[in-house]
């Protein structure tokens, strides 16, 4: 291990050692699992009270966002973990992670290899993040062992308002109607935030740290297999005409693998923003030219104004940071739900035993699954951003609070449509239950640098492509989408609402997990997916802390996620016969069960003995890269 990074935590050491005989989701593997009566509640936790008077359960959801896939998928990949070094990168593209990797070679920080890095993902994976939309920051830094948070979260117009999603009839109009075009888009967020970053934790110039995206955009790069398949499922992208300019032949054939895809307009915008700082994108002509794209569009004119982008800042937060068993596990508060909802369903599961043997068991997966019933009952009701609406956050995460929502799980059974816990507060519970769903582009990045600080960032502009516009060679987020289409439930308001200057809820769940004995560094992870990305991590916290799983193989397991209604396991072809068997046992204990494709992209680095481990998701095109 580099000299410079403190000691491997006692737990870390040992779990790092174990070379476990079972491989990750092997089906003969889940023929050894023990029975359900090997899971059991901790002495401390057996007998919790009952929960107390609780929220009437929601409605079913109505969205027909919930079914839409976040990226279609486009296969697997064979990923290997990726041992030693002093420091590490992993992102969803190979150069984003070379242009993090050049970074750090040249002397920079964590948070200038973040930012190098999401400049080339605008470049290479336009369809998932880029400055045109927003992203959430975690920072560890080493020398006084803290977590900070970054919060470059999307904000709603000044002229928006709560019915701006509503058809004529003031019914919600249909998802895919609202997202294309300008009327979705809110302020990007991305670059406020990164200049934020880089002016407390920067080594390198700013301007040095747009060197490898700039390079790229005048040169090219290589359509990949993955943005292909986008492109060519991407109906819509091809009515918007700059985005079909771009991406397609004159004939409307997305532009075959392999081709080169030179950015000019990117190139040129970049070294201005390298020049002038993030100021010359919030302030003069490319304000305008943003704003007027959104306001301008022949399909959903929106409301962006050059002021929306001149006023706009970024915010620096405090971590949530909260115990589980030997760690701490530490995420972002609102505007997101992701932090909160992750560390709710981890607080839930810590009075059972969560053995090794049971990793692949249906025993675990009802286990998790119903304890994400119960956080997403409390995140539909209570969770927006924070600077608009009073969150409960001390009482969601309360020990005494956790443990009786604790006591609703049963091992028999499930309990189907979980109702969100009471809350103290008389304000938190006039709320309405928001219907809104996530469906999002996104892409997750995580950094370790040479000091030994880190960073795990998620960044997103929504959908697929965005809003489909396209300006300055980036395109547009179409964020706006993930606030609650209806304004009230029943005449009682709904927190995540839209209104004049908000950020709307989202669940990316940026996670930096610490010794809880001295909190040294021991793993950052993260990734994309909408409202699923909760579930994606989660399941890759316990299967690395509590299953002691290689980080590889945690990250290469078939998914199970509940959002409170079907529990879904994910179609992985090589584990049919595990995942069938897993199938038949939740339905055995009542669960609705739909087996379909979950397209995570998980990143993650964790400290080894012998230096950092890093994975990949092999459902995407990323990579882990160290020195």
């Amino acid at each position: 291990m580099h000299p410079s990074a403190p000691p491997l935590p006692a737990p870390v050491r040992w779990l790092a050692a174990i070379t476990l005989a079972i491989t990750a989701c092997c089906p003969s593997a889940a023929t050894t699992v023990a029975p359900a009566a090997a899971i059991t509640a901790s002495s401390a936790g057996a007998n919790p009270p009952t929960d107390g008077p609780a929220v009437p359960a929601p409605p079913a959801a109505t969205s027909n966002k919930e079914d839409i896939a976040p990226e279609r998928a486009t296969g697997f990949r064979q990923q290997d973990l990726v041992t030693g070094g002093h420091s590490m990168v992993a992102a969803a593209n190979p150069h984003a992670a070379r242009a993090g990797q050049q970074i750090l070679r040249a002397g920079g920080s964590a948070v200038d290899a973040a930012v190098a890095m999401a400049l080339v993902l605008t470049l290479v994976e336009p369809q998932s993040s880029g400055i045109g939309g927003g992203a959430f920051m975690l920072h560890y830094q080493a020398d006084n062992r803290s977590v900070q948070a970054y919060d470059g979260r999307e904000t709603a117009p000044a002229l928006a308002d709560g019915r701006m999603f509503l058809d004529p009839r003031g019914k919600p109009r249909r998802f895919m109607d609202a997202v294309v075009g300008g009327l979705s888009v809110g302020v990007p967020g991305e670059l406020r935030m990164l200049e934020l970053a880089h002016r407390q934790h920067g080594k390198l110039p700013w301007k040095q740290l747009f060197a490898p995206a700039i390079t790229l955009a005048r040169k090219g790069f290589a359509v990949s297999p993955r943005l292909h398949k986008l492109l060519t499922s991407a109906s819509r992208l091809r009515s918007m005409p700059a985005a079909a300019r771009y991406f397609y032949d004159p004939r409307g054939n997305a532009k075959p693998v392999g081709s080169n895809l030179k950015n000019r307009a990117l190139a040129k915008l970049l070294q201005r923003l390298a020049d002038g700082g993030a100021d010359a994108f919030y302030r003069g002509d490319i304000a305008r030219d943003i704003a007027d794209k959104a306001s301008g569009a022949t399909r959903n004119p929106g409301r962006l104004r050059p002021t929306d982008l001149a006023t706009y800042r970024a915010v620096k937060r405090r971590a949530l940071c909260r115990p589980y068993r030997s760690f701490e596990i530490c995420g972002m508060p609102p505007p997101t739900s992701g932090g909160i909802t992750t560390l709710q369903i981890l607080g839930m599961l810590e009075r059972f035993d969560l053995k090794p043997a049971n990793a692949f068991s249906s025993d675990t997966v009802h286990l998790v699954t119903e304890a994400s019933r119960l956080a997403f009952a409390d995140r539909g009701r209570y969770i927006a951003d924070s600077d608009f609406v009073k969150v409960p956050v001390a009482a969601l995460l309360a020990p005494m609070y956790l443990r009786k929502r604790s006591a609703l799980i049963k091992l028999d059974r499930s309990m189907g449509t979980a109702q969100a816990g009471a809350m103290p507060s008389a304000q938190a519970q006039r709320w309405g239950q928001d219907q809104s769903h996530e469906v999002p582009a996104t892409s997750h990045l995580v950094v370790v640098d040479g000091r030994g600080n880190a960073v795990s960032m998620t960044a997103s502009i929504e959908s697929a492509f965005g809003s489909h516009l396209l300006v300055h060679g980036f395109l547009l987020n179409n964020e706006l989408t993930d606030f609650s289409f209806l304004p009230d439930d029943g005449g009682a308001p709904i927190a995540n609402r839209v209104e004049p200057g908000k950020r709307p809820r989202s669940s990316m769940a940026p996670i930096i997990v610490l010794d809880r004995n001295d909190r040294h560094f021991v793993m950052a992870v993260g990734s994309p997916g909408g409202s699923r990305i909760i579930g994606y991590v989660t399941q890759v916290l316990i299967d690395v802390l509590d299953h002691q799983l290689n980080l590889q193989d945690a990250l290469a397991r078939p998914h199970y996620v509940n959002r409170n209604g079907a529990t879904e396991l994910e179609d992985w072809p090589a584990k049919r016969a595990w995942i069938g068997r897993v199938k038949k046992e939740l339905e055995r204990r009542g669960h609705d069960v739909k087996v379909r494709a979950l397209n995570s992209g998980l990143h993650a680095i964790m400290r080894g003995p012998h230096g950092w481990e890093g994975a990949a998701d092999p459902r995407r095109e990323g990579v882990v890269l160290a020195d």
